[in-house]
């Protein structure tokens, strides 16, 4: 899958390209979101000060109400530092719970269990939550469950600082047929690497540093952006806790970080990528029981396969992202986004080439309510795209049931996802939807064939647990496009295929994906996973005789 920062290339007409003057209708835009974040940081500081306090919280409930030590107390580190839970994506699914073998180092050593067991890390192969968001509390707590990596972690030095290590490894055997929608096959090898060290005075002040080295191997087409980076750094800030407000912790964060917001279909670290994705600039963070709220301003990194990645100065990204949680299980996400892409790459009406700034305005809601599974997210966007006028919009629904309590512990869902596109180049409107920096994989399709762009997708989910240390997982895609006069666009947001005269027809094609992830133990899973796209009218239009398939192992080994 290429990353995100390939732009969409659309056909230029006859005439001549040249440069369109950069406007900038996104000003005032900027100059509000710069308000309400001085506003914020005016509230924070207005606050009165507390006293070393903690940031409490678990994966249920990340922050809680400081507590105020006794003067001349140790620090009390059972609620430090603040970890921030993974939000909850769409077509999410309901772990097992119960007695029960919940790893297959469980099963060989006859170590059946009474529930859960407390774990830092997901049981899967695929994690998309950052290096910094693992929640290694619970060893603050005597009795818990010891392992071999424990003396690597929370370290402490003296009473007020704090030093962790860790790291991943993975590797993942590849082969694709009609790799790329073209009838070239591809067998080849990943292999990711990733270190970290993590300091903290306190809760106060952090400083985050994580390694990474991705490669290849045998690929016989020219690999992806997203698929070797040699020895960079995937995240590397400091934390500085600004304030307690209300009943929660304000931070500021600058630096190289990865971003993950709501249900990732704009903002994700990307973990399917042999790299994953990261940005470079500075956030501030409020974190309570009840409701988050984040302002960023950032800029993404270009990966750089040799040398040290640096950020792309011609492009920013910034907004503003609140998180309701009125109950366990349910949420509200809020949101505004503005990507101004400065590049003139923007291909506007009769090919007159430019910049462009794309504003985004969402909401979300997602739960569970008494075995029911729902979610809604709708996405607007507005802005400039050389000469057009961006009007595009998606949204993304889904119910599902739990069947709590029967064999296998079954969860079903039906989807329906769309995201606009545009009918004619030439007409002073851009109305193909912006997907931003998404994990597309997980909602359109394993193949990357297919990104948030100018489509329909209708799909169906079945998730199974035939042991609590085994999950499978089949979805059924039928794609259609939105607009039979535009692209199909892939994962990576990337033109791909287009017939302009529309006589191909909208259907795209079939999918379905099949996952089965072993639980080996706490830090090691193995994933199995095949997927076939079986081509509808407009790829056999486009695309004679190309019909994909894709088959995958991944090991992955976290500590």
């Amino acid at each position: 899958m290429n990353l995100l920062r390939p732009l969409i290339s659309q056909g230029i007409s006859a005439a001549k390209p040249r440069t369109f003057p950069a406007r900038n209708p996104g000003s005032l835009l900027k100059w509000c979101l710069g308000a309400g974040t001085l506003g914020l940081a005016c509230h924070v500081f207005a606050a009165d000060p507390a006293p070393a306090a903690n940031a409490a919280g678990t994966p249920a409930a990340p922050a809680a109400a400081p507590a105020t030590p006794t003067a001349g107390a140790p620090f009390d580190w059972s609620k430090a530092p603040p970890v921030t839970a993974p939000p909850r994506p769409g077509m999410f699914s309901i772990p097992p719970t119960g007695p029960g073998y919940y790893s297959l180092w469980d099963v060989v050593t006859g170590n059946e269990r009474q529930a859960p067991p407390v774990a830092p890390n997901a049981p899967y192969a695929l994690m998309t939550t950052p290096a910094f968001e693992i929640d290694y509390r619970y060893m603050e707590k005597p009795g818990y469950e010891k392992d071999l990596f424990d003396p690597l972690k929370r370290i402490h030095m003296g009473e007020d600082f704090l030093l962790s290590f860790g790291g991943s490894f993975w590797y993942r055997y590849m082969r694709e047929s009609d790799a790329r929608l073209t009838n070239t096959s591809d067998n080849y090898h990943m292999m990711r690497s990733r270190f970290h060290a993590d300091f903290w005075y306190q809760d106060k002040v952090r400083i985050f540093a994580e390694f990474l080295d991705a490669r290849t191997f045998g690929q016989a087409l020219t690999p992806a952006a997203t698929d070797v980076n040699h020895t960079d750094m995937l995240n590397l800030f400091a934390d500085i806790k600004l304030a307690n407000v209300k009943e929660g912790p304000v931070y500021l964060r600058v630096g190289r970080q990865e971003l993950l917001y709501g249900s990732q279909r704009l903002i994700s670290t990307l973990d399917w990528v042999n790299t994953r994705r990261t940005f470079q600039g500075a956030k501030a963070f409020w974190r309570t029981p009840t409701f988050d709220l984040d302002a960023f301003w950032v800029r993404p990194m270009i990966t750089q396969q040799s040398h040290f990645d640096n950020w792309d100065t011609k492009q920013e990204f910034f907004g503003l992202w609140g998180t309701y949680k009125p109950m366990k299980g349910q949420l509200v996400d809020m949101y505004f986004l503005s990507l101004d892409d400065n590049r003139n790459r923007a291909i506007g009406s009769n090919g007159l080439m430019g910049n462009s700034n794309t504003h985004t305005l969402g909401g979300r809601l997602a739960g569970d309510y008494n075995q029911f599974l729902y979610e809604l997210e709708g996405m607007y966007q507005f802005g400039q795209y050389s000469n057009q006028d961006i009007s595009a919009f998606a949204v993304a629904s889904g119910a599902g049931y739990h069947f709590k309590g029967a064999p296998m512990n079954p969860q079903f869902w039906l989807r329906y996802d769309f995201a606009s596109g545009d009918k004619n180049p030439n007409d002073g409107a851009r109305n193909t939807f912006n997907q931003l920096f998404p994990f597309g994989n997980y909602y359109l399709g394993w193949i990357d064939r297919v990104g948030r762009q100018n489509i329909h997708d209708f799909n169906a989910q079945i998730n199974l647990h035939p042991q609590p240390w085994a999950t499978f997982t089949a979805q059924y895609h039928r794609f259609y496009l939105a607009n039979k006069q535009d692209f199909l666009y892939n994962a990576a947001g990337a033109a791909t295929l287009r017939d302009v005269t529309g006589q191909a027809g909208g259907y795209v094609g079939d999918e379905i994906d099949f996952r089965f992830n072993i639980h080996v133990n706490r830090q090691q899973d193995i994933l199995v996973g095949y997927s076939k796209l079986f081509a509808g009218n407009f790829l056999k239009a486009t695309a004679p005789g190309v019909s994909p398939d894709l088959f995958y192992v991944q090991y992955n080994m976290r500590f």
